[in-house]
């Protein structure tokens, strides 16, 4: 993969990085300002279950977080782009599609099937 199209995946992945860093502060921010006492227990029912709502939502973001760091290191590591399993380089429409993506689109295929059958 040329320079150029390695550092626009960086820039990518930083951005996306910020994003998600800056989502969860606020979510963080928002639930600890929050000393909303609802008598009514519908109403009370309602804002736990939105809050439990949010928390699955920042666990999946805090997981995508942790991906993007990976890609970001084997972008220093000269190893983004390249299939942890076969060492083929993965296509730039998938790394478009998920720059996270650490096999090829044949690889996860056949992982896929593994899981399936066992």
């Amino acid at each position: 993969m040329d320079k150029a199209t390695l550092k626009e995946f960086k820039q990518l992945l930083e951005q996306q990085l910020s994003e998600l860093l800056d989502e969860a502060g606020k979510t963080a921010s928002e639930m600890a300002d929050e000393k909303t006492n609802f008598p009514d227990p519908t109403d009370r029912a309602s804002l736990e279950s939105d809050r439990n709502f949010e928390l699955r939502i920042r666990d999946r973001e805090r997981k995508l977080i942790g991906k993007i760091r990976e890609a970001l290191q084997r972008i220093e590591d000269g190893e983004f782009g390249l299939c942890e399993s076969c060492e083929e380089e993965i296509g730039i429409a998938r790394l478009k599609a998920r720059p996270v993506t650490t096999m090829c689109i044949d690889c996860k295929t056949e992982q896929e099937r593994q899981e399936k059958i066992g």
